[in-house]
């Protein structure tokens, strides 16, 4: 039966207990405290041994007479030092300990007094939220890595009262506060962007100041059932996306009098029954790795036998003698063919992974880029594509060659290299292969590996009519799967599509478009500024889209490979998208069956791995390596092309073109390599979005050589000189953008793009106009020849 599994939480609870403390002294609170535990009352301190079998204690520091409590996130912590004469709390300094005492470094004291203090640190802020002396709720924040740091005095969240938790999560900060009546308590959410939200009731009351980050997108507290110390704690999350709580099985303690974070979990005190102790357990939060089953197994078998098949079939059928056939496919490759190929060397694994991981998290904002991207792509199936298909190029940087000078060529497609390998490369491969390790337990290390390495494979051996047709096979399977999973998401829902729509709409998920000015955000401005820099003058920077048009028969030909790409384009971005959008409906019914620990990237492996049934897993598996694998294979044999064409024949004596072919076969599997150390280089970075990081590395590195393009085809004055500078200075001032953080990410390649045209332009000003003849090789040379 086609059914989710609902039996179980995914994040159960590994509990333990750390030795007692004998003392009948009241403890203030607790900590981890440079990898160790600390405890610390009104004037004393006590630190578990290295040993972890008994409690020492340390000399309570010097200058504070008392503290309020400890602010920590299980790897830091700062201690509240208060004034004698009013208990209010007045300052913050960072805790070290060593074997016999305490170290403090004093941070800059709080710009008032505040009363009922907690705090929480993330991304080098310290937040404090309190009480003023006027009664007034404050949040303080601070820069702890500044060179000068001080206090930022924000609004306090609405309707005061004291807060009796702070988590901060990202570049924002959850507060509790009991309701007024004392039954409930209220979460507040503090943003730079919103300011204050209200995210819900607590279902309880917490244990005070037991708030603590969780994974990417969680916060871990514990919750009472009634308001008497003695009753029992839970575990909870709160997912910080779907505003949803989630309690965790394996620990229910009472009578807690004080928590501090553990290793994905936490710990806390409890007052012996006679008063002369104080006992210490610990929950920690498991992984349960999901294991492929036989079936899965099997479809993931054939997918990828099938996918070896192809490159052996066409590396027997084709002679390996002649560089057009394997870098363009004897230009013998159909539109519609090729327009399916462009559509899966443009969807990777990006789009099936990271895609509806920030729909998940966010809305459709995004999707408005496809939107508009369609109308940029009908310019360039008109003007562009037929134009450069004419001149017969297997490197589209061999234009650049034709209309400015051998240099240029040269460096833009070092440039476009660098851009494959560091900015694509490395995210589309490292991503599935957090899928594979959620899923089957297997090692990232070893995912990448296997992935990188079929891939290479029938690469390698087919050429580009292997790469087109196994595009071709690959788009079947991929929108195959993420169908299916669309389907069978709303069909588990309880309230079907009715319950998904309306929760979508209340949510506010299926927001499109944003037409406000700010630059630090994805608008619609900023998607037609990119689509028009990025596709309609400088579609021809991409070899890997490229390459497939100009496989084609005709300049005819190409043209309509760009149209079958653009009516693909837009029904498939809604497919991924309403992926992440059925993804928080599912998660925001059942929080239990989501894994806090795992990022949010792995959000739609997770569910595929959980809910699933056999063999359906396995097929979206191949999916998810039908993604990757699509584009994979095109960059491969496209850095390929340009390092062979651009580089071997131009700089190796004597070549031919056996030799040619065989340098570009050994090129493909070099490239793959470097690739897979790339993407095993990004595993061991914790990233946020790796759809993020993809489009800031795009900006970074590729936008530099891409105005070249347009001061070639658009313009009669560009000149080689000119277009030099206009790429040195764009990416020197793009990485001055990146560096002072100037503008959303989105921004960037486009920033860059229009800073090479503008500056490259007014710099070839300065030097001689070209005195070759540019027919051909712009517009306005084909519209008056």
């Amino acid at each position: 039966m086609l059914a989710p599994a609902h039996a179980q939480s995914l994040a159960p609870l590994r509990a333990g207990q750390l030795p007692a403390l004998e003392t009948s002294v009241p403890l203030r609170d607790i900590a981890v405290v440079d990898g160790r535990p600390l405890a610390i009352s009104d004037a004393e301190v006590w630190r578990l041994d290295h040993a972890g079998k008994t409690w020492a204690r340390l000399p309570w520091p010097t200058g504070v007479s008392s503290a309020a409590g400890i602010i920590d996130d299980g790897t830091r912590a700062w201690l509240l030092t208060t004034a004698a004469d009013s208990g209010a709390v007045t300052g913050v300094a960072r805790l070290h300990a060593s074997e016999d005492q305490l170290q403090l470094q004093p941070l800059p004291p709080l710009p008032a007094p505040l009363h009922a203090v907690r705090g929480a640190w993330a991304n080098d802020i310290l937040w404090i939220a309190g009480i003023g002396a006027d009664g007034r709720a404050q949040l303080l924040q601070l820069q702890t890595n500044a060179e000068q740091p001080r206090w930022n005095v924000l609004a306090g969240w609405p309707g005061g009262g004291a807060p009796s938790s702070a988590v901060a999560r990202a570049a924002a900060v959850l507060v509790s506060v009991p309701d007024p009546s004392g039954a409930t308590e209220k979460l507040w959410r503090w943003s730079a962007a919103d300011g204050w939200s209200e995210r819900g009731q607590v279902p309880g009351r917490l244990l005070p100041g037991s708030g603590h980050a969780l994974g990417q997108a969680n916060a871990l507290y514990m919750v009472r059932d009634g308001a008497h110390a003695d009753a029992p704690a839970r575990l909870m999350t709160f997912q910080t996306i779907t505003g949803a709580w989630a309690t965790l099985p394996g620990a229910a303690p009472s009578g807690v009098i004080a928590a501090g974070a553990w290793t994905d979990g936490m710990f806390w005190a409890q007052r012996s029954a006679d008063g002369t102790r104080v006992d210490f357990g610990y929950a920690s939060v498991q992984s349960n790795k999901l294991l492929l089953r036989w079936l899965d197994w099997i479809v993931i078998v054939v997918y990828l036998a099938s996918m070896i098949g192809i490159g052996l079939y066409f590396y027997l059928r084709e002679k390996r003698n002649s560089t057009s056939n394997f870098f363009v496919g004897g230009r013998s490759i159909p539109f519609w063919a090729a327009g399916v190929s462009l559509y899966a060397a443009n969807t990777s694994s990006i789009s099936f992974i990271a895609i509806p991981a920030k729909a998940f998290e966010t809305n459709w904002q995004y999707l408005t880029n496809n939107l508009i991207a369609v109308f940029g792509l009908m310019f360039v199936a008109v003007w562009i594509v037929p134009l450069l298909r004419r001149l017969d190029l297997m490197s589209v940087f061999s234009y650049l060659e034709t209309r400015f000078h051998p240099s240029i060529r040269m460096l833009a497609s070092a440039l476009c290299i660098l851009t494959q390998i560091g900015s694509r490369m490395s995210v589309i491969l490292f991503l599935p292969a957090l899928a594979i390790a959620t899923i089957t337990g297997i090692s990232v290390t070893l995912s990448v590996v296997l992935m990188g390495g079929f891939t290479i494979i029938y690469t390698a051996m087919g050429g580009m009519k292997a790469v087109i047709w196994t595009d071709f096979v690959q788009v079947i399977v991929k929108m195959g799967g993420a169908i299916f999973a669309i389907g069978f998401i709303i069909w588990s829902l309880h309230g079907g599509i009715g319950e998904f729509v309306s929760t979508a709409m209340a949510e506010n998920k299926m927001h499109l478009f944003d037409f406000s000015f700010d630059l630090t955000k994805a608008t619609v401005w900023g998607f037609i500024f990119l689509v028009l820099f990025d596709v309609v003058l400088t579609f021809p920077k991409d070899q890997v889209l490229m390459q497939r048009t100009l496989s084609t028969k005709s300049d005819k030909e190409a043209g309509r490979s760009i149209w079958a790409f653009a009516a693909i384009m837009v029904p498939g971005g809604f497919v991924f998208y309403l992926i992440g959008t059925a993804l928080f409906v599912y998660y925001k019914a059942n929080p239990e069956r989501m894994n806090p620990l795992l990022p949010i990237d792995a959000t739609f492996p997770l569910f595929i791995a959980a809910e699933l049934p056999m063999g359906v897993t396995g097929l979206i598996v191949a999916g998810i390596f039908a993604a990757a694998m699509a584009t994979l294979s095109g960059i491969m044999n496209s850095v390929a092309t340009l390092v062979s064409v651009d580089f071997y024949d131009k700089l190796a004596k004597n070549t031919t073109q056996k030799k040619s072919v065989f340098f570009a076969e050994l090129m493909t599997i070099a490239v793959g390599l470097i690739g897979i150390g790339a993407a095993l280089l990004l595993s061991r970075f914790d990233v946020h979005s790796l759809f993020d990081v993809s489009i800031e590395l795009a900006g970074l590195l590729g936008g530099g050589f891409a105005g070249a393009y347009t001061l070639g085809m658009f313009t009669r004055r560009a000149n080689s000189p000119g277009v030099a500078i206009g790429i040195a200075a764009s990416i020197g001032l793009t990485l001055v953008a990146w560096l002072f953080r100037l503008v959303h990410p989105y921004f960037y390649l486009a920033i860059s793009i229009l800073l090479c045209i503008v500056i490259g332009y007014l710099a070839s000003l300065c030097f001689p106009a070209p005195t070759r003849s540019l027919k051909g090789l712009t517009i306005y040379a084909d519209r008056n020849d």
